[in-house]
């Protein structure tokens, strides 16, 4: 398998009192965390990825842009997709969306680095620091 667009990744979670704003501190109410929806996000792309992606390899998320629509209580199941929709040497672009039972709570694009691990890692130990793969962050 390869790496070309039309991928999908796709997890089912429960929203429980530790995902909420509240817990989190990124709020007072308790509903599902803007921070809890991304990382659901990054996670269904890492599911679309992961047969596809050679030995010793892995990807590691450098940019994320959604809009976190409506809220969700505690004890409703969100669905969150993420589509590969654009391949550019190691650059990759998926579309991600977040449902709970009544509507869209969440969309937008996030980008994914393709990483070689070993050198990935040999960066880390040299430099102190978390490199970036695409030169603009911090990984």
């Amino acid at each position: 398998m390869s790496l070309t667009p039309g991928l999908v990744g796709q997890l089912e979670r429960r929203v429980e009192p530790q995902h909420t704003a509240q817990h989190l501190g990124s709020g007072s109410v308790q509903v599902l965390a803007t921070p809890t929806m991304i990382l659901w996000m990054e996670e269904a792309a890492v599911l679309a990825t992961h047969a596809a992606l050679g030995p010793g390899q892995a990807t590691v998320g450098t940019l994320v842009n959604v809009r976190h629509l409506a809220a969700t209580p505690v004890g409703m199941t969100v669905r969150v997709r993420a589509e590969l929709i654009t391949v550019e040497g190691r650059r990759l672009v998926f579309r991600v969306r977040a449902e709970d039972e009544r509507e869209v709570v969440g969309e937008g694009d996030h980008e994914r680095f393709v990483i070689d691990l070993a050198r990935f890692q040999a960066r880390i130990e040299g430099k102190g620091a978390t490199p970036s793969p695409s030169g603009r962050g911090s990984g």
